[in-house]
C-alpha cells in the first residue's frame, strides 16, 4: 500500500499513467478582465472554476497524488504518465500527455502526438490553494516559457469551489485550448472524487482520517 499522500507527500519517480473516462457535470469559467490582466501579467491570462461535491481535504490531497493526477489531469483524448512527482514547497514533477487517437493530435508540443511539460510547486497550503509554475519541454518558440497555475480551493454549499487560475500562458497556447482541456481536466477530477470512478476506491484508501 503506497504511503499516505499529505501535502508534503514523499518523492514519486516511478511512472504512472491513468486512462481516460470523461465525465459532464457544470462547469464555470470566467476569463480575466482586461484591468486585472494588467495588473498580473502582459500574457495571456484566464481563470476556470468549477464545482466538485468533496470536501476541499479530498480535492486538495488528489492534486498531490501522483495516482490520482495521471487519471483526472490528461483531457478526454489524451493518456497522462507521470514520471516525476515530490509534492512538496520546492518539489519538482514531470508529466506527459499523449493524443490516444491520429485524428486527435493536431501537434504534439515535444513530439508528433505528446505534451511533455516539467514544473515546480511554489507555494502550498494545506486545504486551501496550490501554486506551481510549470514548462512544456518544446523546440517551438511558440511554447516555451515559464507559466504560473494557482488552484484556489474554497468551501460552497457542502462541496467545494476549484478554480485555476493561469498565468503567463505561451503564445503558441491558444486561450480556447486550455479552457476546454482545463474543463475536461476538472470534469474528471469530479467524477473521481465523487466515486464515478473505479479509481476512486483507490484514492480513498490515501485520505488522511479515512
Amino acid at each position: 500500500m503506497r504511503p499516505e499522500v499529505t501535502w508534503s507527500a514523499p518523492s514519486h519517480e516511478a511512472s504512472v499513467c491513468g486512462r481516460l473516462m470523461p465525465w459532464l457535470i457544470h462547469v464555470r469559467e470566467d476569463r480575466v478582465s482586461s484591468r486585472e490582466r494588467a495588473n498580473v501579467t502582459e500574457s495571456p491570462s484566464m481563470r476556470v472554476s468549477r464545482i466538485v461535491k468533496a470536501e476541499r481535504k479530498a480535492v486538495y490531497q488528489a492534486f498531490l497524488d501522483p495516482d490520482a493526477v495521471a487519471t483526472w489531469l490528461p483531457p478526454d483524448t489524451m493518456r497522462g504518465c507521470v514520471h516525476l512527482f515530490d509534492a512538496r514547497e520546492g518539489g519538482r514533477f514531470r508529466i506527459s500527455l499523449t493524443y490516444q487517437e491520429a485524428e486527435h493530435r493536431p501537434c504534439g508540443k515535444t513530439s508528433e502526438d505528446t505534451d511533455t511539460f516539467q514544473g515546480k510547486f511554489v507555494e502550498l497550503v494545506p486545504y486551501l490553494r496550490i501554486v506551481e509554475v510549470v514548462e512544456f519541454e518544446s523546440q517551438d518558440p511558440a511554447f516555451r516559457g515559464e507559466m504560473r497555475i494557482t488552484v484556489s480551493l474554497a468551501d460552497v454549499e457542502g462541496a467545494t469551489e476549484v478554480t485555476m487560475f493561469f498565468e503567463n500562458l505561451p503564445n503558441g497556447i491558444r486561450l480556447e485550448d486550455n479552457e476546454r482541456g482545463s474543463k475536461s481536466s476538472l470534469e474528471k477530477l469530479a467524477a473521481l472524487l465523487e466515486g464515478e470512478r473505479p479509481e476512486s476506491k483507490v484514492l480513498s484508501r490515501a485520505r488522511i482520517g479515512s
